[in-house]
């Protein structure tokens, strides 16, 4: 890509947009970056609506390129394990990976700062906050915003990237286009976020680098580190039904479920009540549509391409692979834009379907499965084989989180590991030979039928 002259928009100035706007600039283009939204770092961080983010392998590799991965590393926590408490207290550990493995917490809003800093530090860039853009030809590359400093102004681009989110203007105009494709879906569970305070000491009073989870069934808590000792904590219920949001219509009701359902996390906020009702309930959303693209003028990354549901972990860190992966193609595909668009496109679609499904899938297993004795003792089976077997094996989770394999592929190898598992599992006298060589030379046989 050898031409910098040209003129470059990036509209939205969240989390890809900003890593995809410093990708940009460091090959040399003139990049000019358009926020509906304030400053995010001349205002204070509100909670209540944001969970927390586990950034895992693909992200860190997208950071590294874009030079700000030691930044961020100064605002985010490791977290090597699952800490499952059951309804008794009793809690269980479940490493992520290998030995030093981890994924590492970050708050939304303070990972936006650091890489906006790194931003408005090019001066190849030029920030535009407070606009909102309202409309777009993408034949002609014209992009009208409205503030309410500047009122309406219109410009013209060679190329526009929407990286506007879930809710993306940028996508609503290219929907009008014949033959786009757009699905959109909710979730009927949400979201409320709380928090666990930090000891008067400034310590955690959980674990600090664990992802807590308290799973039951239907629905599940989860908790992860903050930097100033606090924990976010995310409650993930139902929005209807006998035991649900709706039916939790008073503090009392609020504090009561909690004492029964998640008592040794209710311990630790005093202040449900009023943190129940003062934070909002928020939905889940997931987004699909095709292509990502329009001829060599617009191109969607991140959720205005691909909105998942946040159960892998994998929303942002595959936005941050999108970033990533385009700057490498860009390298292959000099100067003919609408081609990368278009193979851009095509080979991150799959992926980003894949992903999809995996988060739809992992909800199910960390509300329902973490705590079965069934599901540890097939997990313990697979990391023992895989320890044995590393070149034969690697877990999904570990594919997904801690490789930059192709996300439909660890789809495909998940499922043909799953039915493997699930042939050893149906054995009646699993519980008492799972650690036996009978046991492993029956998973390499099904293996070897698989992949001959």
């Amino acid at each position: 890509m050898s031409t910098p002259q040209r003129k470059i928009a990036v509209v939205g100035a969240g989390l890809v947009g900003s890593l995809q706007t410093l990708f940009l600039a460091r090959r040399g283009f003139n990049v000019d970056v358009f926020e509906r939204r304030p400053d995010i770092r001349k205002s204070e961080l509100q909670g209540g609506r944001s969970i927390n983010l586990a950034l895992s392998d693909r992200g860190w590799l997208a950071l590294e390129r874009a030079g700000v991965a030691d930044a961020v590393r100064e605002v985010s926590i490791p977290m090597f394990e699952r800490i499952i408490h059951a309804v008794d207290g009793t809690i269980t550990r479940q490493p992520y990976g290998k030995e030093g493995q981890a994924i590492y917490s970050v708050s939304r809003g303070g990972l936006n700062k650091t890489i906006l800093e790194h931003v408005d530090a090019n001066p190849r860039v030029s920030l535009h906050f407070d606009c909102r853009c309202i409309d777009l030809d993408p034949e002609a590359g014209r992009v009208s915003f409205v503030s309410e400093v500047g009122g309406e102004k219109n410009f013209i681009f060679d190329h526009i990237f929407g990286t506007d989110g879930a809710f993306s203007a940028v996508r609503s105009r290219l929907q009008r286009i014949d033959r786009f494709n757009f699905s959109q879906e909710y979730l009927s569970h949400g979201y409320k976020e709380l928090c666990i305070s930090a000891n008067p000491d400034g310590t955690h009073r959980l674990e600090k680098n664990a992802l807590h989870i308290w799973p039951r069934n239907e629905f599940m808590l989860i908790a992860l580190p903050n930097l100033d000792g606090s924990f976010t904590v995310t409650l993930f219920f139902p929005f209807e039904g006998a035991v649900s949001f709706q039916s939790l219509d008073s503090a009392s009701k609020a504090e009561t479920f909690f004492a029964t359902t998640f008592p040794d996390a209710l311990k630790h906020m005093p202040d449900l009540g009023a943190q129940f009702f003062s934070n909002p309930t928020s939905s889940l959303v997931m987004i699909k549509c095709d292509p990502w693209y329009y001829r060599d003028k617009v191109l969607l990354m991140g959720d205005a391409s691909h909105a998942i549901v946040p159960f892998y972990g994998q929303g942002m860190n595959a936005g941050f692979e999108d970033c990533r992966i385009f700057d490498e193609m860009s390298s292959e595909i000099a100067t003919d834009w609408e081609t990368l668009f278009r193979e851009f496109s095509e080979r991150r679609k799959p992926d980003a379907d894949a992903i999809l499904e995996l988060a739809l899938r992992n909800y199910i297993e960390m509300r329902d499965k973490t705590a079965d004795p069934e599901f540890l003792l097939q997990k313990k089976i697979e990391n023992r084989f895989a320890r044995k077997y590393p070149e034969r094996w690697l877990p999904l989770y570990s594919q997904v989180t801690f490789s930059h394999i192709p996300y439909s592929k660890a789809l495909a190898d998940g499922d043909m590991q799953e039915e493997i598992m699930r042939r050893v599992m149906d054995r009646p006298d699993i519980e008492k030979i799972w650690d036996s060589d009978e046991i492993e030379q029956e998973i390499l046989m099904e293996l070897q039928k698989r992949k001959g």
